[in-house]
């Protein structure tokens, strides 16, 4: 069976950012599938990978893209899945170009679209795993912990914190 979460991305550059979600993912014992998947060298990967999805048995596409960041935008347009875009920071214009490109999909193509950089590849595995514990008891308590857990982490005075 194929994982249940797929994180694409147009670049091994992007990796850089996109390990966090990977890693959010690793943590809370919840499978997926990492690919380089480009929008602009490799339409046709992207077009068989987006088409297949389904039927490949993934249930969220997470995609993470920088610059023109298309990527998530025609995901979203070839599967019916739900697609979260994480915007890539950029060295010209900080992500924001990443970030304008994925928020302003048209009607009928949607992209839950996250904040720049690691945040937002951190919270789009998050948001992931929420979707798939609405019908996953052993996931939604491992996130219900993985919570737990960051609340205890954050100090009460900020002497406590060093």
């Amino acid at each position: 069976m194929t994982a249940a979460v797929a994180i694409i991305m147009g670049s091994q550059s992007d990796w850089e950012t996109m390990r966090h979600a990977a890693d959010t993912l690793d943590e809370l014992g919840l499978a997926c599938e990492r690919l380089i998947v480009s929008a602009h060298r490799t339409p046709e990967r992207l077009f068989a990978f987006a088409k297949g999805a389904k039927a490949a048995g993934f249930k969220i596409i997470i995609a993470g893209a920088g610059g023109a960041a298309h990527l998530p935008g025609m995901t979203a347009s070839l599967t019916e899945l739900p697609v979260f875009g994480v915007p890539i920071e950029t060295k010209s214009l900080s992500g924001v170009d990443s970030l304008y490109s994925i928020v302003q999909m048209p009607a009928g193509i949607p992209v839950g679209t996250l904040a720049i950089g690691k945040a937002g590849a951190v919270n789009a595995a998050l948001l992931a795993a929420s979707v798939l514990a609405l019908h996953d008891k052993a996931l939604s308590e491992r996130l219900a912990e993985w919570r737990k857990q960051q609340t205890e982490t954050v100090a009460e005075h900020p002497e406590e914190s060093a």
